[in-house]
C-alpha cells in the first residue's frame, strides 16, 4: 500500500514494551499502510494515559474503561473518572469491559457489576463499547441484551469463537473485529472458518499489539512484540478467508472502522 489507510481498532501502545521507541512504532505503521490506530484504555490510569498521547498524536484516538481482569480495582469514583475523560475529544468509545471468565482475575460478580455499569456510562454518553469476551459467552450475552437498546453500537474486539456465538452477537447488531489470532495454525482454524459469515460492514481489523503476535510470521519480530505495522499481515488472512481481495477488504474494513469510531 503506498498511501495509508488502513484502521487498526486496538492497540496497547501504553504498554511498557512501547515506551522506548513509541515514535518509530507509528512511523513504521504509517509506513506499512496503517493511517489510524485506536489506543485501547484498560484501566482507569491506562485509558488516562492514552487519552494524552492520542492528544499527542493526529493518527491516534482513545477508548477510556476497565478491563475485566481490572475490575477488582473499581470503587465509587471510577464511572465519575470515566465519564471526565469521555469528554475529551480524542475518546471515541467505552471499555476495553467485558468478561473474562478464563483467568478470573477479578471475582465474577464483580465484573459483571462493573460491566454494566460501563455499558450504562456508554449509553449516558452516546459512546460505541469496545468489547472483551472470553470464556463467558452465555453472561456476556444476557448482560448485553439487557443493555443492548440503549447503546448506539458496539464491537466485540479480538473475536475467537464458534460460529453459534458468533451469530449470537451479530443478531445484536455487533461488530466483529479480528486480530492475529487467525493466523495461528494451532488455534485460528475455526475463526478462520467463520469469519466469512460477518457483514463486510460489520468488520473490523485490529492487531491487539504487543499481544497476539501472528505466529506465522517470518522473520519473527524482534523480541516476539506485535505492533500495528504487522496489520496488512492480519488483512492478508482476513482476505483470505472472507474470499476477497485485498485491497477490497482493506476498504471494507477502514470505511467501517471510520463510521463506528466517527473519525471522518
Amino acid at each position: 500500500m503506498t498511501e495509508p489507510t488502513l484502521v487498526d481498532i486496538g492497540v496497547n501502545l501504553t504498554h511498557r514494551r512501547f515506551r522506548d521507541d513509541l515514535a518509530e512504532v507509528l512511523e513504521r505503521a504509517s509506513s506499512a499502510g496503517v493511517a489510524h490506530i485506536v489506543v485501547t484504555g484498560t484501566s482507569v490510569r491506562e485509558s488516562a494515559e492514552a487519552q494524552k498521547l492520542a492528544s499527542r498524536f493526529p493518527m491516534l484516538t482513545s477508548t477510556a474503561g476497565v478491563h475485566p481482569h481490572d475490575a477488582k480495582s473499581c470503587d465509587e469514583t471510577t464511572i465519575a473518572t470515566l465519564r471526565a475523560l469521555a469528554e475529551h475529544d480524542e475518546v471515541v468509545a467505552i471499555g476495553e469491559c467485558g468478561l473474562d471468565f478464563d483467568r478470573d482475575f477479578s471475582p465474577r460478580d464483580v465484573q459483571e457489576t462493573w460491566f454494566a455499569n460501563q455499558l450504562a456510562l456508554a449509553s449516558e454518553v452516546a459512546l460505541p463499547v469496545f468489547l472483551h469476551e472470553r470464556a463467558a459467552h452465555e453472561r456476556f450475552l444476557a448482560i448485553m441484551k439487557e443493555h443492548r437498546a440503549k447503546l448506539s453500537a458496539g464491537v466485540v474486539h479480538c473475536f475467537t469463537g464458534n460460529e453459534r456465538e458468533l451469530r449470537a452477537y451479530l443478531d445484536l447488531d455487533l461488530h466483529i473485529g479480528v486480530t492475529g489470532w487467525l493466523c495461528d495454525e494451532r488455534r485460528g482454524q475455526g475463526l478462520r472458518e467463520v469469519v466469512k459469515y460477518v457483514p463486510a460492514d460489520r468488520l473490523m481489523i485490529e492487531t491487539d499489539a504487543p499481544f497476539l503476535t501472528p505466529r506465522d510470521l517470518r522473520p519473527k519480530p524482534k523480541k516476539g512484540r506485535n505492533e500495528p505495522a504487522l496489520l496488512p499481515h492480519i488483512l492478508k488472512h482476513v482476505a483470505v478467508c472472507v474470499g476477497r481481495d485485498e485491497e477490497t477488504v482493506a476498504h471494507e474494513t477502514t470505511q467501517t472502522a471510520r463510521a463506528f469510531f466517527k473519525l471522518g
